[in-house]
């Protein structure tokens, strides 16, 4: 009798401690995909407020745009506003292009290509855009990795038990991910 008691405990106590182990590791990685969507924040933060100086150094050389400016504001003010990974990375993306085309247009334009405080932007938003990459890189690595442990056995009960639910990844837009397109 002895011995099946203290099987029984030993079963037990290593049950629950699976539990405390099992539950603080889902936890632990639903906290690293917080943090990661928090990092991404921030850099879209960074990035949205270099947009208004942008904008008005553009205007200044290129007035008749208007049509180009009147998008990158309106693309900025969808993109602080978008909700979830979803919608922010759609909003982002539509930002991007809307940036490609204030570039574009910024070539045509000698002065403002020459322009300090322009170069310096563009500088600025080269080195936002770079650690938003980082920051939706690690992002999306985090959400792999916990989504994967929520629907791995065993821990997929405590998952279920515990309403650990799937996160959404940063998606690229669809035309990101088709072939470039190069001709002479």
């Amino acid at each position: 009798m002895t011995i099946a008691l203290i099987v029984i405990v030993v079963l037990v106590v290593l049950f629950i401690g699976w539990l405390i182990f099992g539950y603080n590791g889902l936890v632990s990685r639903r906290n690293r995909v917080d943090g990661a969507w928090s990092q991404i924040d921030v850099q879209l933060k960074r990035r949205h407020d270099l947009i208004p100086n942008l904008v008005e150094t553009v205007k200044g050389y290129a007035a008749h745009e208007r049509g180009t400016l009147e998008a990158v504001t309106e693309a900025r003010a969808n993109a602080i506003n978008a909700q979830g990974p979803a919608q922010q990375a759609e909003a982002e993306n539509a930002l991007s292009g809307a940036l490609k085309s204030l570039f574009a247009v910024s070539e045509a334009y000698p002065d403002l290509k020459a322009n300090q405080n322009f170069l310096n932007l563009q500088e600025e938003l080269t080195s936002s855009e770079d650690r938003i990459a980082y920051a939706r890189q690690f992002y999306n690595d985090s959400v792999v990795t916990y989504n994967t442990k929520i629907q791995q056995f065993p821990t997929v009960f405590l998952a279920n038990v515990f309403n650990f639910e799937r996160r959404e990844l940063f998606d690229a837009a669809p035309e990101d991910t088709e072939p470039v397109q190069v001709q002479f």
